[in-house]
């Protein structure tokens, strides 16, 4: 029962969250706030961090906790509250800019979450793309005020952000199958003349925000990628909750490398004897057994292992709430890092919970290494995790079910996901098996990539891959082609990423082995008593919260 006072201003928290930041509200599933954009200039961000000290205010003033969950409902929205004004606090919004989680991808790609189906949501989009002009000259207006205070990114980032730019403005800009979208719903001619002039303009404002990158923002760009040692740790804590030694850490990435690289060799000598890892890499990706011809045929056969997953698996190792119990697979419009994602179900689940797929434009598309990452990303992996959080209304306060995400609990969720499904024997093939260690491989190289490259750290001496040298940008590359069975494009980007995302990107494998050591010490503690789906369930109803938080109530 949800009696305490936390549970009401925990609504009323998401609603003005949702007020103040309603690009970040359409992404979560808050209805409501479909046709604004988050005030990114610096008048808004004052507006903002006045928002969220009044907020915390209301917290402190709540009366004392009478059960775990009251407890866990106010730490928890301190926690956010706090966790949202440091980012204005530490000016990070000046400098919010990167190739893959900045302002610009929530403009850009916020389409794909909008509703398509009502005039009411045609309505939205549209009004929502006539102020897109004005959204981009706040979100200028800040990064201009960093550049004068000496806080711009560094130029890779500011070259990644201005091709996607130029995509957004071009010939192959999502915006303009937002008007092939409309043909569906037989909307009026009036609106459609709307819809166009919207697109038009839109567009035109991305070319504009583009070049103002390209032309005035770049020539203040930093040389170096690295952010540096205190900038690193602040922002990891942000995403794993928890402290970390980072010289330390990135030890324990080289021990992970090592053993991963190992088991890759084993599992390659079973899929082709006597061949080398480049040329299991290369069958794997070129053999036509092992391959589909084009993105229909790979995201049929991904929905097919999610289908056959949620079938033999709900009820046995995972309590799968009702509304969750489909997920759909899309292929992403062009112009997206490459990769895959997940896109959670609305508050009321009229939005279903769908993965998505951004590829390289033309196949044929390997699929040794899609079988884990649909785990991962679908079910029993994001979805799952993201369908019970939603789902327990009853028992979790709405900030917790809808706003609380740290990619420690979360990626190390989904990452664990993929283990647990190996061993289940979910990967019937050593192809698949190659594919899920490629995987944790490049969580791994991840782990050196990123806190070595943005410390400054020497690769060690006893590594056979490039001993005792600092890490640049191809070195990293080479590493992601040599031990994860990237190819080079998608290597590319993933190192961009890392560059410009600093502490996100060892989230996955850290979280994983936290996960890890906690089943590990529950099932010491039980012996026998211990029970997996009841384990699971503890684990998800507790949700992706910060790694201590997460350790502490698993252990409570």
């Amino acid at each position: 029962m949800q009696n305490h006072p936390v549970y009401q201003l925990s609504s009323a928290i998401v609603d003005e969250l949702a007020s103040t930041f309603p690009d970040i509200a359409t992404e979560v599933g808050i209805v409501g706030h479909d046709d604004r954009w988050t005030d990114l200039s610096p008048e808004g961000a004052q507006q903002a961090m006045h928002a969220l000290r009044v907020m915390r205010s209301r917290v402190d003033a709540l009366p004392t906790p009478e059960t775990d969950w009251d407890r866990l409902a106010i730490e928890l929205a301190r926690a956010t509250l706090d966790e949202e004004a440091s980012h204005f606090e530490h000016e990070d919004n000046l400098r919010d800019l990167n190739s893959m989680a900045s302002p610009l991808q929530s403009i850009r790609e916020i389409w794909d979450h909008m509703a398509k189906e009502s005039e009411e949501d045609w309505t939205n989009i549209i009004y929502r793309l006539e102020r897109l002009p004005a959204a981009l000259d706040g979100y200028r207006t800040s990064l201009d005020a960093g550049r004068r205070k000496g806080m711009a990114v560094a130029e890779r980032q500011v070259r990644a952000a201005v091709e996607q730019c130029r995509v957004s403005a071009g010939s192959g800009s999502r915006l303009i199958g937002l008007l092939d979208a409309y043909e569906a719903v037989d909307g009026s001619a009036a609106m459609r003349g709307r819809l166009e002039t919207a697109v038009t303009d839109a567009r035109t404002a991305f070319q504009g925000f583009g070049d103002y990158l390209a032309d005035t923002y770049a020539t203040d760009a930093a040389d170096h990628d690295g952010v540096g040692a205190e900038r690193y740790v602040r922002a990891a804590y942000r995403f794993l909750g928890m402290e970390i030694d980072p010289v330390a850490t990135y030890e324990w990435g080289w021990d992970q490398v090592a053993e991963l690289g190992a088991q890759m060799r084993a599992v390659a000598s079973e899929i082709q004897p006597g061949a080398s890892m480049a040329e299991v890499d290369a069958l794997l990706r070129s053999d036509p057994g092992r391959t589909v011809p084009d993105a229909a045929a790979l995201s049929s056969f991904i929905q097919g292992r999610l289908d056959d997953a949620l079938e033999r698996l709900t009820g046995t190792h995972f309590d799968v709430p009702e509304p969750i119990r489909t997920v759909t697979v899309n292929i992403a419009p062009p112009g997206s890092s490459l990769g895959a994602y997940y896109v959670g179900p609305s508050e009321d689940f009229a939005r279903p919970g769908s993965v998505w797929w951004s590829l390289t434009p033309e196949g044929p598309y390997p699929v040794f290494d899609e079988v884990s990452t649909a785990y991962h990303e679908g079910f029993p992996g994001h979805h799952l995790q993201v369908g019970v959080q939603i789902s327990l209304a009853d028992q979790l306060s709405r900030l917790h079910r809808l706003w609380v995400w740290k990619p420690g609990a979360g990626e190390g969720w989904a990452l664990y996901a993929e283990r647990f499904m190996n061993e289940l024997g979910f990967f019937e093939k050593p192809d698949y098996v190659f594919g899920w260690l490629s995987g944790q491989m490049l969580r791994a190289c991840r782990v050196v990539i990123d806190i070595g490259s943005h410390l400054d750290l020497r690769i060690p001496e006893g590594q056979p891959f490039h001993p005792g040298e600092s890490w640049s940008f191809d070195t990293a590359v080479d590493m992601l082609v040599d031990y994860a069975a990237l190819g080079r494009p998608y290597a590319e980007s993933e190192v961009t990423r890392y560059l410009g995302w600093p502490g996100q990107a060892i989230s996955y494998k850290v979280g994983e082995n936290a996960i890890l050591e906690i089943r590990n010490e529950a099932k010491a503690q039980l012996g026998p008593d211990f029970d997996t789906k009841a384990f699971h369930a503890r684990l998800l109803e507790v949700g992706p919260v910060g790694l201590d938080v997460l350790r502490r109530e698993m252990a409570g």
